[in-house]
């Protein structure tokens, strides 16, 4: 069975790669061709369109950085939406509760059933198959695709049986994730200009209370080498935490820190670019301490 993979970007890139390895058959699309470029020396095959993709594949993957990318590629003009074979529409992002019930609202009378199936473990995680799977949706869909979904990584969590209950656990992890990098960002430059060598806070905090996934994956790989290049953008993070906020709201939670987190995102964004990388939140509170951290690795 060939499947479509539609956005090959810093994440969908490895994780289509990892379904061509896996002995998968690919057609695949982006806009932006280089991306595309080392798929297609693996054999995958580009086409046209979304609607294309739909017109030629059973089941199609989407992992797409912006909730409007996605909107066009299903209700655009050769959407997804005009296709005839395909039956599995399987999202990648994260995209809210509230926008996947609109799109399995127009698929569903098509005879399109989709499977919700957030990611999390950054494009590191994607290329090491290593990710976090989360997934809900029709059980017999998501048993057949089991295969598939394991080639990204060891753990493919159920968060249940209709499509939004992963989105939900996906941003919960990346509610937990951004406030855990902004604290990071203004408690690793404390720590540092006080002083201490960012190598040995390091090392004591892996072992003590304040570990968490930024510590374990940003910093090493993009603040202590100072190049600050993980891989993932500020306007995802922004996107990610607007949709966490949004979810708690609708549902009376109070959002009290992660509201403080997405200010922060919002100034770090308005200071620079919002395709600065994540890491670049370090730079920003180094910016208001007059400080530098220095390059460790």
């Amino acid at each position: 069975m060939e499947a479509g993979y539609l956005g090959v970007g810093s994440m969908g890139q490895p994780m289509a790669t990892k379904l061509l390895e896996g002995g998968h058959r690919l057609a695949i699309l982006d806009t932006n061709p280089a991306a595309m470029q080392p798929l297609l020396d693996r054999q995958a095959q580009q086409v046209g369109s979304p609607k294309e993709m739909a017109d030629r594949c059973e089941v199609v993957f989407v992992s797409l950085p912006t909730l409007g990318a996605f909107r066009a590629v299903v209700f655009g003009e050769n959407g997804l939406l005009q296709g005839s074979k395909m039956k599995i529409l399987v999202n990648t992002c994260t995209v809210g509760q509230k926008f996947l019930r609109e799109v399995e609202e127009a698929m569903t009378p098509r005879g399109v059933t989709i499977v919700d199936c957030p990611i999390s473990g950054g494009p590191s995680g994607a290329a090491a198959g290593t990710l976090s799977v989360m997934v809900s949706g029709d059980p017999a869909t998501v048993e057949r695709l089991m295969p598939m979904l394991s080639l990204w990584g060891p753990t493919v969590t159920i968060a249940g049986d209709k499509p939004g209950a992963a989105q939900v656990l996906k941003l919960t992890n990346n509610a937990l994730f951004i406030v855990s990098l902004v604290a990071s960002s203004e408690a690793l430059v404390m720590g540092a200009k006080g002083g201490v060598n960012p190598e040995i806070l390091m090392k004591a905090i892996s072992v003590g209370t304040g570990d968490n996934g930024a510590l374990k994956k940003v910093v090493p790989q993009a603040v202590l080498t100072r190049s600050f290049a993980f891989g993932a953008t500020l306007q995802i993070l922004k996107k990610d935490m607007d949709l966490a906020v949004e979810q708690g709201e609708d549902i009376g939670v109070p959002m009290w820190l992660c509201q403080t987190a997405r200010m922060m995102i919002h100034h770090a964004i308005l200071a620079g670019s919002p395709n600065d990388d994540i890491s670049t939140m370090f730079r920003f509170v180094e910016r208001g301490a007059g400080f530098e951290m220095p390059k460790t690795r």
